[in-house]
């Protein structure tokens, strides 16, 4: 089936055009994952919960790469959708840019301040050698990182989201292949998880930079030569995005909460639960993340034509999409709890009996997280950075952070693993608000 961001979309051609944007999120998810599996298995709780310490902190770095990758695809859409090809292409070039030197910068200073970070993340003893041995290495590969999330936006803009996906499945698999080799067969332990992370991500951004640098790309979108940095246009493109950024950021800030109280409720094992709990997280919510990439980009390009019966169209129906993928997500995690925590920490009852509880109830949350995560990138489409920003800020900093520090000074450890779904009630009400509040501004409602 052929993708082209014009023309009416159905429930059918919807569901097929954001098939490979949802698989490409889902098997980018897999790299910590990976690891886990990996190193919770082969070595050991303590490097386990190192891990999952300093992870955090270096999505919270390569969240730049997402904050320039959807406000830019949002303006690039927008601006192909007003007929101004070349316009287009030199913005992109310029946020390839931006995203290449700021990784690059931010990867230096990681890599000399790295025990501060991961001190400041939580880690305690025998876990402070062990977070920065798989932080420094992986945050080597921290620019190409940053640009493998730039580029995932970019893919549909590009009207090639099956190659996001097949880039995608390429690093998965070079993940798995190299974690099994370093730490199954060269005993490499954690060293080992993190050099196969890297290369994995190395390839994640290499490979797409090559491509849109080669003859063979024939879309329209492409990089130019000459071009200078234009201030404006990356500004609008990174207060668009905002959001992103704010939402990654602030997960990574409520990740490390997460930590932090567990530790002083719970202590190492509740660290390691929350961790198993992030990587089913993580891949749920890939669906949604790859959802709201695909589509964001149909609604930029209509909103830019003018069309506003098309992005009523698209609101209603990504609507209800959401809606039954939040209850088919939320049914499977509640049937998959126990054989997922056996596959992590099957070796340790009390650890495996805590995490299932978690699972179960953490879990809950993507009966509306779904909504509230389409508002945000909703805004993203419409070029309205602020609003956006609003709703994932307020979705994560403020909901979700006070819960996890109030909840459980009534409700305990359960209080915890209960905070994402109190937040994402509250997140759900100021979603409703929010898209009712600007329907008339941009002619989406009423729905028909």
């Amino acid at each position: 089936m052929k993708i082209e961001l014009q023309g009416h979309y159905g429930y059918r051609r919807l569901v097929k055009t954001m098939l490979p944007s949802i698989a490409m999120m889902i098997v980018t998810s897999v790299y910590s994952i990976v690891d886990g599996l990996f190193v919770s298995n082969f070595a050991g709780s303590t490097a386990f919960a190192a891990m999952n310490i300093v992870w955090p902190g270096l999505q919270l770095l390569a969240a730049l790469g997402l904050m320039i990758g959807t406000g830019g695809s949002a303006l690039v859409s927008k601006t192909l959708g007003e007929g101004d090809s070349d316009k287009a292409c030199r913005i992109f070039t310029m946020l390839t840019r931006l995203a290449l030197v700021s990784g690059i910068v931010m990867a230096a200073l990681g890599f000399i301040f790295m025990r501060p970070l991961v001190v400041a993340l939580g880690a305690e003893g025998e876990m402070i050698p062990f977070a920065m041995i798989y932080g420094r290495v992986v945050i080597v590969s921290l620019p190409l990182f940053i640009l493998q999330m730039m580029f995932q936006p970019f893919y549909m803009v590009a009207e090639r989201p099956e190659m996001g996906t097949a880039v995608s499945i390429a690093c998965g698999v070079a993940n798995i292949i190299f974690d099994a080799l370093f730490i199954c067969v060269f005993g490499m332990g954690l060293l080992g998880a993190a050099l196969g992370t890297a290369i994995s991500l190395s390839v994640g951004g290499s490979f797409p930079l090559i491509w849109f640098l080669s003859r063979r790309n024939r879309t329209h979108l492409r990089f130019v030569r000459n071009v200078s940095n234009e201030w404006r246009h990356i500004g609008k493109s990174c207060s668009n995005g905002m959001s992103e950024y704010v939402g990654n950021v602030a997960l990574a800030i409520v990740s490390i909460c997460y930590n932090l109280q567990l530790m002083k409720y719970v202590g190492e094992d509740g660290v390691s639960a929350y961790g198993i709990l992030m990587y089913m997280g993580f891949v749920f919510a890939a669906v949604f993340i790859g959802y709201n990439i695909g589509v964001s980009q149909i609604v930029s390009y209509n909103y830019g034509a003018g069309n506003t019966a098309e992005m009523r169209s698209l609101l209603r129906k990504s609507l209800v999409l959401i809606s039954l993928g939040g209850l088919i997500l939320t049914g499977l995690a509640e049937a998959t709890a126990v054989p997922v925590a056996r596959f992590f920490v099957g070796y340790d009852v009390a650890l495996c009996s805590l995490t299932v509880r978690a699972l179960r109830i953490y879990m809950l949350s993507f009966l509306l997280c779904g909504f509230n995560m389409f508002t945000s990138a909703w805004f993203t489409a419409l070029n309205n950075g602020v609003v956006s920003a609003i709703a994932a800020f307020a979705r994560t900093l403020i909901f979700e952070l006070g819960c996890v520090f109030l909840l459980p000074a009534f409700f305990g450890v359960d209080g915890i693993w209960s905070a994402v779904n109190v937040a994402e009630l509250c997140a759900f009400v100021l979603s409703f608000i929010l898209v009712a509040a600007f329907g008339k501004r941009y002619g989406y409602l009423p729905l028909s």
